[in-house]
């Protein structure tokens, strides 16, 4: 009798002890993994690179991330004291200063490359006597560039119009055969339409040839519109002045349109020419055209990363290699810092 008492609450106790170690047992050990499944292992992303400037990135119409480099762009000339184009020049003779604040030239490159180019040519009753030496600007202006160059023509007298769209050079030439000057003047709204369309052009060198007289009277838009939008585009324009210079009724006028077209030129990096005969007419169309196929491509990333939308003033320096003068630059006066656009 007390020898079954005493069994039965060992055989509990031993029960409950064999329970226990089995429920340690299965904490310790993992399932056992189903045959023929692989082993899943952490995938550690790498961290993202922060931005230099902590600007954020821009998103794409297909989800792409759009890196903004602000990258500014400068076309540059260079020229002797005799007026003659500088070539063969590397990045170490050159300087750029933002704001006074010398950058770091970050690329560097004189190849001659196709230019995207806009001809804006006058058709107004002022242009009478004076069209057939702009045509003739204009086909040797053509027969110098680039090959691969591509053209659109904008005509303008009291409005302007987009005579051709982005063609070849004789295509375009071709477009003014029968046109009769007459109307007045809409210079500036001329140019507006031209800086406008090159943005379109497939090279990412760009330009405008305008070829006028220079006087303005029927623009909707003012010089002023016209001067703010050439600081923000960024396109070099070259001029030439079909004028005549001195002397009679209309001398005034017209110094005031080579004034006019000088500013214009001055302020894009270009430059303004006002031939007085035919050999000097065709010497500065082939002139523009070298140019353009002669140039120096300098791109900086400034120091200063505000977007504030202000006016940024760029000066180049030139220092000559040894044994030559002094050498002057053709380039844009500056840039306004606007977020996401490059300059």
């Amino acid at each position: 009798m007390f020898k079954r008492s005493f069994a039965r609450p060992l055989a509990f106790a031993g029960s409950f002890l064999f329970l226990c170690l089995v429920a340690v047992s299965a904490q310790q050990d993992p399932p056992a993994k189903p045959t023929g499944q692989q082993e899943t292992k952490p995938t550690i992303s790498p961290r993202a690179p922060s931005s230099q400037n902590n600007r954020p990135n821009e998103i794409d119409q297909s989800g792409r991330e759009v890196i903004s480099t602000e990258l500014v762009s400068l076309t540059i000339t260079v020229i002797d004291p005799y007026n003659r184009l500088v070539t063969g020049l590397d990045k170490q003779h050159f300087e750029v200063f933002e704001d006074k604040v010398k950058q770091e030239i970050t690329h560097f490159s004189d190849d001659d490359v196709p230019v995207s180019l806009g001809i804006v040519f006058d058709v107004s009753g002022s242009m009478k006597g004076k069209l057939d030496r702009a045509r003739d600007a204009l086909r040797a202006f053509i027969q110098t560039s680039h090959q691969d160059d591509d053209f659109f023509l904008v005509g303008f007298n009291h409005r302007a119009n987009l005579i051709a769209e982005f063609t070849d050079g004789d295509t375009l030439a071709n477009k003014l055969t029968l046109v009769d000057p007459r109307g007045q003047t809409a210079l500036y709204d001329a140019s507006y339409l031209g800086v406008e369309k090159v943005k379109q052009g497939r090279h990412q060198k760009r330009a405008l040839l305008l070829i006028s007289d220079g006087q303005d009277n029927s623009s909707r838009y003012t010089y002023g519109e016209l001067r703010k939008l050439l600081r923000e585009a960024g396109v070099q324009i070259y001029c030439i002045g079909i004028v005549e210079l001195g002397g009679g009724s209309g001398g005034s006028l017209d110094l005031q349109g080579q004034g006019v077209l000088e500013e214009i030129a001055q302020m894009t990096g270009g430059k303004a020419f006002f031939p007085r005969s035919a050999a000097e007419l065709e010497d500065a169309t082939t002139r523009i055209a070298l140019e353009l196929r002669h140039q120096y491509s300098i791109g900086y990333l400034p120091t200063n990363v505000k977007r504030d939308g202000q006016w940024h003033k760029i000066k180049v320096n030139v220092k000559a290699p040894r044994g030559m003068p002094s050498l002057r630059v053709q380039t844009k006066e500056g840039y306004y810092a606007v977020a996401g656009k490059q300059q």
